[in-house]
This record gives C-alpha cells, structure tokens and sequence, in this order.
C-alpha cells in the first residue's frame, strides 16, 4: 500500500510541476504584465507562440522552461518512488501542462515538456525523437503531423526497448511503465494538436 501511496504522490508532484506556467510567466515579465499569450498570436500558452509574441530569444526560453519541468518531474518522481514513480510523474508532467488546473485546464501542447521528460526517463528518445521530429516537419511541412509521426516512434520505440530489453542510458528500468508513460504521454500531445486543428487554431 505505501508502494501505491508514493507512485500516487510522484504522480501529484510531477502534475504540479507540469502546470507551471512557463509562457505566461515569461511574457508578462517581459512585457511588464502588458501582454497575455492566452490572446496573442495563436493564443497556445508555449514556446512556439512566445517567439511569435516577444520574439525568439524568450520564445526559447520558455522551450527551457517547458522542457525542463519534464525533466525535473521524472527526476522528483524518481526520488519519490523510484522506478514507477519516475514514469508516473513525468507523464503527469505532460498531463499538468497540457491541462492546467489553474488556467481551467487550458495549457500548452506539451512538446516540450515530453521532450524534456526524456532527459530523466527515456534518454535514448532524446536523440531519437529530435531527429524524426525535425526529419518530419522538414517533409510534411506541418507541425501536427510532425507530431503524428514523432509520437508513434516514440510509443513504437517504448515497446521495442522493453521487448528487446535495451539499455535505458541513465534512465529508469524499461518496463511496462515506459510504455504505459509513453502511451499517455503520446496520447495527450496528440489531443492537443487535433483539438487545435479542429478548432482553426494555427499549429505554432
């Protein structure tokens, strides 16, 4: 039963980590409270809208900060629960940026923040999914099959790594919880982006 209650508290710590608003932050310093990112340019709270509202330097800046709440989120869960706690908290990481309670559960598309989550608990996808990222929106010039594409490796790379029982670099055990992290991780990017393309909303 405490196994349970601390995979449940890596699970909160990681939620809360994620819907720490990087984008509004970093926008309204920079603006002094002027300009609110939920209604400027596409109105998506992330990196990609901030360098299209403030520009590209803290544009990026937010990507850090965004990737960085992944990151630190599997490290927490790690330390809170070990191996479990670690997948649970950095897909909760995702599920608190793209779904804030604080913003009435509007937040990003959490690219980053899954980005980052791979630091901690899937390092070879670093490399991986940056590249099939980049090699996808280079020749499907869009950002939502991009996506598509870059999260079925992603899952698809989950299963091969625990079937094939791969080195996870510095990473947790690969076992069932990569992959379920990887589904819901996935799953939740992916709503994001249709949610947005159904709704008009510009990729970025």
């Amino acid at each position: 039963m405490s196994d349970v209650l601390e995979v449940v508290a890596a699970g909160v710590v990681g939620y809360l980590v994620g819907t720490f608003p990087s984008a509004d932050f970093v926008t309204r310093a920079v603006t002094r409270g002027q300009v609110d990112i939920r209604s400027s340019g596409s109105g998506n709270p992330g990196g990609f809208n901030a360098i299209r509202v403030v520009g590209r330097t803290w544009g990026v800046v937010v990507i850090v900060l965004d990737s960085a709440k992944g990151a630190l989120a599997g490290l927490l869960g790690l330390l809170i629960a070990g191996d479990a706690g670690a997948y649970t908290a950095a897909a909760a990481a995702i599920a608190g940026h793209c779904f804030p309670l604080w913003f009435r559960f509007r937040g990003g598309k959490g690219v980053a923040t899954a980005g980052g989550s791979f630091a901690t608990v899937f390092p070879p996808m670093l490399a991986i999914g940056g590249l099939t990222a980049i090699a996808a929106s280079v020749l499907t010039k869009s950002s939502e099959r991009a996506m598509w594409v870059t999260c079925s490796i992603w899952v698809v790379g989950a299963v091969a790594w625990v079937a094939a029982d791969l080195p996870n670099a510095w990473g947790p055990e690969p076992d069932a919880g990569l992959v379920i992290y990887s589904v819901i991780g996935a799953a939740l990017v992916l709503s994001k982006f249709r949610a947005a393309a159904r709704a008009g909303v510009p990729a970025q």
